[in-house]
């Protein structure tokens, strides 16, 4: 029977569109039905189309459904993809710009730091009810391919509801193929890597080219020698000199991880590049997702009349859920990189983590090797991070505002710059302002009210942050000509 695959947030047009196109690039699932379902029912109908279309064009069997009732669409799915975002940009702007009123500068706010907590408050109580629609009526084990950020906290929270999950995240290959870069490698998989830590946080421990390990030092005299990555990636090799290791994540996701980077404000930009939002731009990537937002509205005419690339393994990106599922239905193994509870598989991290490790996958399951220790630098950077994960994903399911407020006391940067009274401020100001995604929090929130009606000492400041570009409209990117091509590969 053909296979049934749930897309729930499928309104990210570009990347449901990708996953799709992924997964029929597969000849054994070419007759999959794809249950598009999200709340937007006008980008629901953008990217229903644009799937039909390509469907249609490849003369495949596969069929697209869409809906805005999620059961419906997980009703007897073998899998479930989710990439959601709740609140969307509305919700966004918030989890960046009330904290930069405390002084706490973020890149991006998705994972940790105040915004990232914040987005697991509004996540994880969603994941759950689709976890429960899921178990209800999907078939029996359906795999959730989780996207949704924070990965960590998320997973964390499915998989002590019950829920078959496994996190997907791409960081990994883009930091590989840097590394591949420096070291004059044809392709990236000329270089051999072994990686592992916590998603955002993730560990090159081992890299060979051309059968010789590459040490530090080698590795740090490349980085520095080239003439992009020496400028726009300031934080991850500053870490590399101190820590011996490479990093996977951005210069600016990983400089809002630490309390070292962006605790002052007139040393931020020191360690940043504007070139591009991911170097470190606060709000960087807030700008550019608002840019974005009316693309799929205004060019949507000139993707439906375009010609698609065919659908092929050329067309195959490097994004794992449609390996996953190859590999489980057809046996043919897969070697990747997965989100999954720790269980020992880091020895020097928490059983209960979600960890980011190597692993493989075949009709059996997927299967997740002992790593052994982390080096300690990385272990130690990893176990803050993992400590407010904890919290967090806890306070998310329980409405608990004093574990909430407890999370973020001990997240580094927001550690860094805040003293106590000003985060439990902080956090009262976010929890107020996010009402209307916030159900668990009902009982606090007339007491969070009133204190910030109350006389305070905490003083805040009217600041866009340290190294904020302005959002341009829609016109000024168009004269720019950075329109993004046709939507076969973008996340929202």
């Amino acid at each position: 029977m053909a296979l049934k695959i749930a897309v729930i947030g499928a309104g990210s047009v570009g990347f449901t569109r990708r996953l799709m196109r992924d997964i029929l690039s597969v000849p054994e699932l070419q007759d999959t039905h794809f249950a598009l379902t999200d709340i937007s029912q006008p980008n629901l109908d953008l990217v229903t189309q644009l799937c039909q279309k390509d469907i249609r064009t490849n003369k495949l069997p596969a069929r697209v459904s869409s809906t805005t009732d999620r059961r419906r669409a997980f009703r007897d799915a073998d899998y479930v993809i989710c990439c959601v975002r709740v609140g969307g940009l509305d919700a966004f702007k918030l989890d960046v710009e009330i904290p930069l009123k405390y002084g706490v500068d973020q890149c991006v706010g998705d994972t940790i730091c105040a915004g990232g907590i914040m987005y697991a408050q509004r996540t994880i109580p969603q994941l759950l009810a689709f976890g429960d629609d899921i178990l209800d009526v999907a078939k029996p084990g359906a795999l959730l391919l989780n996207y949704a950020n924070p990965m960590a906290m998320n997973c964390w929270a499915l998989l002590d509801h019950g829920v078959n999950v496994v996190g997907l995240c791409h960081g990994i290959e883009h930091g590989w193929n840097q590394i591949s870069e420096v070291l004059g490698a044809e392709r990236r998989e000329d270089v051999d890597i072994v990686c592992a830590g916590i998603n955002h946080q993730t560990w090159y421990t081992r890299i060979e080219h051309q059968g010789r390990e590459i040490g530090n030092e080698e590795l740090l005299a490349a980085f520095e020698a080239h003439p992009t990555f020496s400028k726009t990636e300031k934080v991850r090799i500053d870490v590399l000199r101190r820590f011996g290791y490479y990093s996977t994540e951005s210069n600016g996701h990983l400089s809002e991880y630490l309390p070292w980077y962006r605790k002052r404000p007139d040393e931020i930009e020191r360690w940043i590049d504007l070139a591009s939002w991911g170097n470190g731009e606060t709000g960087g990537y807030l700008r550019v997702s608002t840019e974005k937002r009316n693309w799929f509205e205004t060019d949507f005419p000139e993707w439906m009349a375009a010609d698609d690339p065919p659908i092929n393994s050329d067309d195959r990106s490097d994004e794992r859920g449609s390996r996953i599922i190859e590999s489980l239905e057809t046996g043919r193994p897969y070697r990747g990189f997965f989100n999954v509870r720790n269980h020992g598989a880091i020895s020097n991290l928490a059983d209960d983590a979600i960890v980011e490790v190597p692993g493989y996958v075949d009709a059996l399951g997927i299967h997740i090797p002992r790593v052994g220790d982390l080096p300690l630098a990385c272990a130690a950077t990893c176990n803050a991070s993992i400590d407010v994960q904890r919290m967090g994903a806890r306070a998310a399911v329980t409405g608990d505002a004093t574990l909430l407020k407890q999370a973020m006391l001990h997240d580094p940067l927001v550690g860094a710059v805040c003293d106590p009274p000003e985060v439990w401020q902080m956090a009262d100001e976010m929890l107020v302002a996010q009402a209307q995604w916030l159900p668990q929090y009902a009982s606090e929130l007339p007491k969070a009210t009133e204190r910030l009606e109350a006389p305070s000492d905490v003083k805040t400041r009217d600041w866009e942050g340290a190294a904020r570009r302005r959002v341009r409209s829609l016109q000024e990117i168009r004269e720019a000509d950075e329109r993004p091509p046709m939507p076969v590969g973008q996340r929202r």
